[in-house]
Order: C-alpha cells, then structure tokens, then sequence
C-alpha cells in the first residue's frame, strides 16, 4: 500500500507542480508563457557566461588527478581518516567530492564495484555521496554567473560543510553497519 502511494505520488508530483504554477501564474494575471521564454532567455545567456569558468575547473581537476596530487593528498590524509575508524580507501572518495560531482561518482562507483554495494567502504561510499556537495563546482557556477568575484568565506564555509558531512558519513557508517 505505501508502495504505490509513493510510486503515485513519485508519477504525479511534477504535472501537480507545473499546474499548480501556471494556475498561479494565471490566477495573478501574470504572463507565464512570456515570462517562461524570457527566463530561457536569460538562462541560455548565464550558461555561456559561466563556460570560462567550468572549463578553468575542468582543467585544474584532471591536472590535479592526472598529476597525482590526488594520491598525494590521500596518502597525507590517510593516519586522521584512520583514527576515526574509516578505511583508508574511502580517501581519494573524500578528497575528489568537494571538487567535481561526476569524478566523485566515478571514484564511488569503483569502491562499490571493487568491494560490493553491502560493503562497508561501498555503504560508506554511498552515505558520502548523499552528505556532501561539490563546493567548488556550486562556487564556479553560480557565483560565476551572477559576477561575484570574492568568495573566499564561502569556500571556508562550504569545505567545512564537507568536512562536517565526511566526518558524520563515517560516525553514521560506523555506527550503524560495523
């Protein structure tokens, strides 16, 4: 029973949503189709203002994998992680995440592969994808497309935002699946 209602919920969610705006929007006499293509509008402008700035992420990622900082990195990282009881495998996972969502996902897919979805580096792997965000990537696109040019308190705050997700993904994994 719970089943289908979520499933129902999942299929209706979205048509309820974009109905429920457009009644809005017709409701405050608002021209929502107007409005719709001059947000593309504006839309398709900040996706070509913001490519400098993802190809400039791109670059400074793949030279920072392919030169083997990455590994570098970890193996520095290694004695804290282990004090806390995580494996140290999980090290290039944490260290990959804040930079690039597609590089994290592929360095997770690898654990889950290598050591099997039951796992405790694959759950481990998992809680970490769900509890952190890619700092970096979000700072590249949106504070490039709207200019701002110092964000130095943010990069502080968001690495410490994943930081503070690292170190709960391994308490949570710790404690429920060891």
């Amino acid at each position: 029973m719970v089943v289908l209602t979520l499933e129902a919920v999942s299929r209706w969610s979205i048509p309820v949503l974009v109905f429920f705006f457009l009644l809005l929007g017709w409701v405050r006499r608002v021209p929502v189709y107007e409005a719709f293509i001059q947000g593309a509008g504006e839309g398709f402008q900040t996706a070509i203002r913001i490519i400098p700035y993802l190809v400039a992420m791109f670059v400074a990622i793949k030279v920072f994998r392919v030169s083997g900082a990455l590994e570098i990195m970890a193996h520095a990282c290694a004695p804290v992680l282990r004090l806390f009881g995580a494996p140290v495998e999980i090290l290039p996972l944490a260290i990959m995440r804040p930079l690039s969502g597609s590089s994290a996902l592929g360095l997770a897919t690898e654990l889950i592969k290598t050591y099997g979805p039951d796992s405790f580096i694959g759950r481990l792997a998992s809680v970490m994808q769900g509890s952190t965000d890619t700092t970096f990537f979000v700072l590249t696109v949106y504070f490039g497309s709207v200019g701002i040019r110092r964000y130095r308190h943010a990069v502080i705050l968001g690495l410490l935002a994943d930081l503070s997700g690292l170190f709960a993904s391994i308490w949570i994994c710790n404690h429920l699946f060891k």
